[in-house]
C-alpha cells in the first residue's frame, strides 16, 4: 500500500530550501514549517495547529512561550544582559543559591548547554579524582554505558555507540570503560577490577535509545556500588530532569542523590540556552579561577530565566502532572497496541515515553508514520529508526491526553 501525506506550501517550501542551500546538513527535520507556538501547541507557517509530541527534546516541559519564563527573560534583557565572569552581577548569586537549595547541593557551576554541562562534569570527576581521591595523573577512568547520549562533542562522542556521530570525527579521547546500561553485575566488576575509576556517567533513562527505562533498583544499587569504592555518581539529567519522568528529577524514584548533577534543557523551559552543574563543596572546590569557564555561562538573564523556569515547575505541580498522565498515556497506548500489532511495545515514565514499531532500525515506517502524525496535527520524530518518543510538554491535560490517543490510533491504522 502506498501511503501519501499532504503536499508542502510553497511557503514551507521555500523556508526548507533556505536551509538547505544556507545551513548545514547535520540535522533531518521532519518536513514541517514552525513559527508559533502556546503551551502544547506549535502552528506551521501556514497556521495549522498541531500537538507537539517531542517538547524540543524536553526543553519545553513548562509549555512553549510561557508568559511567566518569557517575561523574565524580556525583563532582563531590557535592563543588564551580559557582563561576562569578569565581573559580578545582581542576579547570579541570586540564582546560585536558589538552584542550589532547589536541588540540595552546595555549588553551582553554570554553562548554556548540555553538551558543555557533562563536559564540566568529565572535567570535573577526573579533577576531583587526582586531587581528592589520588589516582595517579592522567590515569583516571570514567565508566559510561553502551547505546548513551551525552552530546556531540569530541570527548563525549568518544564513548559514544553511535557509528554516524563517530566516523570521520577520530582520533578519540582515551580514559572511559563502557559497559551494558542496566547491568549492575558489570558495573561491579569494572569498579572492583582497578583503583583509577574516577566516576559512573549514565542517564537515569536512556533518552535517545528510545527511553529505555532500567531495571526498578539499577540507579539505587549504582550509586551504593559507587560509594562503596569512592567512585562519584554523576547522573546526566538533561532530558530526565525537571519534572519529566514524574518526580523533579528521575533519580528521586529511587531516592537516589547523585555526588554530581548535570541538568539543562528544561531548567530554561526552552526559552534559552542554560545548562548546569551541581555538585557539594568536596567535589566542586577542586575548580579554580582560570580552569574551567564560559563567557555566557551564568549570564544575567540566564539566570532570571531560570529562577522563573523552575518556579513554574513548583507553581504548576509539573512533576505531579506528569506522573499522572504518563500513567494515563501508556495505559491509552497499551489498549492501542492491543488493536493494531504495529506497536510492538510501550514504554517510559511520567511524559517520557516511545513506542517501539514493528520494523527493523533500519526501516522508514516509523518515519512514514510520523510524517501522518503530522498529517492529523501531532508532531513527533522517530530515535533509534523504529522508536517514536511521545513527550508532550508537561502542562497538558487529560483531555488533551485522550484527544492525542485518538490521533495517534488514527495514524497508525493507516499503515495496517
Amino acid at each position: 500500500m502506498t501511503h501519501t501525506t499532504e503536499k508542502l506550501s510553497s511557503k514551507s517550501e521555500v523556508l526548507i530550501e533556505k536551509e538547505n542551500k544556507y545551513g548545514a546538513h547535520n540535522y533531518h527535520p521532519l518536513p514541517v514549517v514552525l513559527d508559533r507556538g502556546e503551551g502544547v501547541y506549535v502552528w506551521d507557517v501556514d497556521g495549522k495547529k498541531y500537538f507537539d509530541f517531542l517538547s524540543a527534546y524536553s526543553a519545553v516541559n513548562q509549555g512553549h512561550c510561557h508568559p511567566k519564563i518569557v517575561g523574565a527573560m524580556v525583563k532582563q534583557a531590557q535592563t543588564l544582559t551580559l557582563t561576562s565572569r569578569a565581573f559580578y552581577n545582581d542576579q547570579l548569586g541570586v540564582y546560585e543559591e536558589y538552584v542550589t537549595k532547589y536541588f540540595g547541593f552546595d555549588k553551582v557551576l553554570p554553562m548554556n548547554t548540555g553538551a558543555e554541562a557533562v563536559e564540566t562534569a568529565l572535567k570535573l570527576c577526573r579533577k576531583w579524582a587526582y586531587e581528592v581521591k589520588g589516582i595517579p595523573e592522567d590515569q583516571a577512568q570514567i565508566i559510561v554505558c553502551e547505546n548513551n547520549f551525552h552530546g556531540r562533542t569530541t570527548t563525549i562522542i568518544s564513548f559514544s555507540n553511535d557509528e554516524t556521530a563517530r566516523k570521520s570525527f577520530g582520533p578519540f579521547t582515551a580514559g572511559f570503560i563502557k559497559i551494558p546500561y542496566d547491568d549492575i553485575e558489570a558495573l561491579e566488576s569494572v569498579l572492583k577490577s582497578t583503583k583509577n575509576i574516577a566516576g559512573f556517567l549514565v542517564e537515569p533513562i536512556q533518552g535517545e535509545a528510545g527511553v529505555y527505562v532500567p531495571t526498578e533498583g539499577y540507579l539505587a544499587k549504582a550509586k551504593a556500588l559507587c560509594e562503596q569504592h569512592n567512585a562519584l555518581f554523576i547522573a546526566d539529567e538533561v532530558q530526565t530532569g525537571i519534572a519529566r519522568t514524574g518526580k523533579l528529577l528521575a533519580v528521586h524514584h529511587e531516592n537516589v542523590q547523585p555526588d554530581i548533577l548535570i541538568l539543562g534543557k528544561a531548567i530554561s523551559g526552552g526559552v534559552y540556552p542554560i545548562s548546569a552543574v551541581l555538585a557539594n563543596d568536596e567535589i566542586m572546590n577542586v575548580i579554580k579561577p582560570g580552569q574551567h569557564g564560559s563567557t555566557f555561562g551564568g549570564n544575567p538573564v540566564a539566570a532570571a530565566v531560570a529562577i522563573a523556569a523552575l518556579e513554574v515547575v513548583r507553581e504548576e505541580n509539573l512533576a505531579e502532572n506528569a506522573e499522572r498522565l504518563g500513567i494515563l498515556l501508556r495505559k491509552g497506548l497499551n489498549e492501542i497496541s492491543e488493536r493494531n500489532p504495529l506497536i510492538t511495545l510501550v514504554r517510559g515514565k511520567g511524559l517520557l515515553n516511545a513506542i517501539v514499531i514493528n520494523c527493523g532500525e533500519d526501516s522508514d515506517l516509523a518515519w512514514d508514520i510520523c510524517l501522518r502524525f503530522r498529517d492529523y496535527g501531532l508532531l513527533a520524530k522517530p530515535t533509534h529508526g523504529n522508536k517514536i518518543r511521545l513527550a508532550p510538554p508537561l502542562v497538558i491535560t487529560e483531555a488533551q491526553i485522550q484527544e492525542c490517543l485518538t490521533i495517534i490510533e488514527k495514524a497508525l491504522n493507516d499503515f495496517k
